[in-house]
């Protein structure tokens, strides 16, 4: 990746820059550590960007590893998605992946010793009781009766946890701190709960699996990571962060630094909200191009730079705030842009027909155009021309005020890259809808001007007797409210018309050998990508990426 992406300076750059000249550190190590319990989104992408970002720019090292301590949830499905989003990204991680569940054996060890120094029981208390156990934010929570146990009888219960002797929800390992602490998640945490489901790597080996806030922490320091960066939701349970370190024989003690989460309007982050837009059907897949999971993003026509400039614009901070989808899709849009080579389409075909084809000066039958107008390494095409052609229905009328800039009848226009032509007469069907519209082409006026005619504006064209004949997908969002997330119920504020099908487009004929991954500026109409899903080799299903310009309706 070019240095320009350098993450720009932040107030963790700031710390690790002290620290590095202070001498605390020699290196730096940072972690990307998700629950394989979903696909990716766009608030991950922002941790990848600075996780391996960081290790990028200061030669250090950044682990991928898998936060797999509950079974239930987890599947080898959302590893190998993970995996794949983060190398499309750009990203490579130190070694080999690293999974929580690697240090199963280890942290069992830790457990116990915390039970040795009488800073862990077994409680019995069902999780509801624990609940109402701990209190609230204005009241204290109260000690479990089972609190006070004996380090020999934790031992022999938490052996018989490990055993297989307890149900689900009967029996937990708890953390002995402060059941008086103004921050609730000191208030004696379960650090072990009983489960009995087969874990996706280490099989049926274990029915008790350590909680997140447990092993976390243990695992940063395992690897030696240097500067543990996660979201400012775990602010407080920093301190259950460094206690647990502090009270277990480790010689690693890594520093959690909080950062604002990535709010997007028009999306959704949560990944149980996900997994019901998911499995209720109303996306098609955690692909979907209306999500803003990483793999939706791709399918959409997304780049890997453009996530990451994205990344880069909004920043690192600690303040909460949200941010516009325009932000984001202006990314894309300057990314596509710049390198995106252009083609004709007409999405909504309406037969235009040049009376005069074939007469003196009127007689092209191709034109050839450059790929890209600031881009000549991109090479040209040939545009193939005939008597019979396609627009688009929204480029004629047969009456029009002066604002309107395209074909009315009388009124002259230029055929994008070919002739000036004026239109004639137009055919329309039983109820009244133009079918056909008759110009006349004024002869050898293909990119010059004639004296006495001044078309009103440009317009794009397929040839009607050579194109392809192609499917197009034109993607809204997919939520009608800038915060879904917040509504009562998000999914009645899913958009059901958020996408429109054309199954018949008339595409420039070239457009039929694009493969997945190729994307194109639609002259006047868009940015569009193949679709990985649904298309086929000769038969590429196109999809909206962006709009070529930010529109009112896009900020509606």
């Amino acid at each position: 990746m070019d240095s320009v992406e350098k993450i720009p300076r932040n107030f963790i750059t700031d710390i690790i820059d002290d620290d590095l000249k202070a001498g605390r550190h020699d290196h730096v190590a940072t972690r990307f550590p998700p629950e394989p319990n979903g696909y990716l989104h766009i608030g991950h992408a922002k941790s990848i960007c600075l996780n391996f970002g960081l290790a990028r720019d200061y030669h250090g090292t950044c682990n991928l590893r898998f936060d797999d301590t509950n079974p239930v949830k987890e599947d080898m499905e959302y590893i190998n998605s993970i995996k794949r989003d983060v190398q499309w990204l750009g990203f490579q991680w130190s070694g080999e992946v690293r999974h929580s569940s690697d240090y199963f054996d280890q942290l069992y060890q830790f457990a116990l010793e915390l039970i040795d120094k009488g800073l862990a029981y077994v409680d019995e208390l069902t999780p509801e009781a624990i609940r109402e156990y701990r209190g609230t934010l204005k009241e204290p929570g109260k000690n479990s009766p089972y609190r006070d146990r004996s380090i020999k009888e934790n031992r022999a219960l938490f052996e018989k946890m490990k055993n297989g002797g307890f149900e689900e929800g009967k029996a937990c390992l708890r953390a002995k701190i402060d059941m008086a602490s103004p921050f609730i998640c000191m208030r004696d945490p379960v650090i072990y709960r009983v489960r009995y489901a087969t874990h996706a790597l280490t099989g049926d080996k274990w029915c008790i699996y350590p909680m997140y806030d447990f092993t976390h922490c243990i695992s940063d320091a395992i690897e030696h990571i240097t500067h543990s960066i996660c979201t400012l939701e775990f602010q407080d349970n920093r301190r259950l962060y460094d206690w647990v370190l502090e009270h277990i024989s480790i010689d690693c003690h890594p520093h959690q630094y909080e950062m604002s989460r990535l709010n997007l309007e028009y999306s959704i982050t949560s990944k149980r909200k996900l997994n019901l837009l998911v499995n209720e059907g109303y996306v098609d897949g955690w692909d979907d191009p209306r999500l803003t999971t990483i793999s939706g993003l791709r399918r959409r026509g997304y780049t890997p730079a453009s996530i990451r400039e994205f990344c880069r614009r909004i920043g690192v901070t600690k303040q909460e705030n949200t941010v516009e989808m325009t932000a984001l899709e202006s990314c894309i849009r300057e990314d596509l842009n710049a390198n995106a080579p252009r083609a004709m389409a007409v999405l909504h075909p309406l037969k235009l027909v040049i009376d005069n084809y074939g007469a003196a000066g009127v007689t092209a039958t191709s034109f050839t155009v450059p790929n890209h107008p600031d881009k000549p390494e991109l090479g040209t095409r040939e545009i193939s021309f005939s008597k019979e052609l396609f627009i688009d229905e929204a480029d004629f009328r047969e009456e029009a005020n002066k604002q309107y800039k395209r074909l009315k009848l009388g009124g002259l226009v230029r055929l994008r890259h070919g002739y000036i032509v004026k239109a004639t007469s137009c055919e329309k069907d039983e109820n009244g809808k133009v079918t056909c519209v008759h110009v006349e082409a004024i002869p050898n006026s293909i990119g010059c001007d004639v004296e006495g005619c001044k078309p009103k504006g440009v317009i794009h064209f397929v040839d009607a007797n050579h194109y392809f004949d192609g499917k197009v997908m034109l993607y809204q969002r997919l939520f009608t409210v800038p915060n879904p997330g917040a509504a009562e119920d998000f999914l009645a504020c899913v958009d059901k018309n958020s996408v429109e099908v054309i199954e018949h487009a008339a595409l420039e004929a070239s457009l039929a050998q694009a493969k997945v991954g190729d994307s194109f500026q639609f002259e006047r109409e868009g940015y569009f990508c193949v679709d990985s899903k649904y298309s086929t080799e000769g038969h590429p299903v196109f999809n909206l990426t962006v709009a070529l310009r930010e529109t009112k309706k896009a900020q509606a």
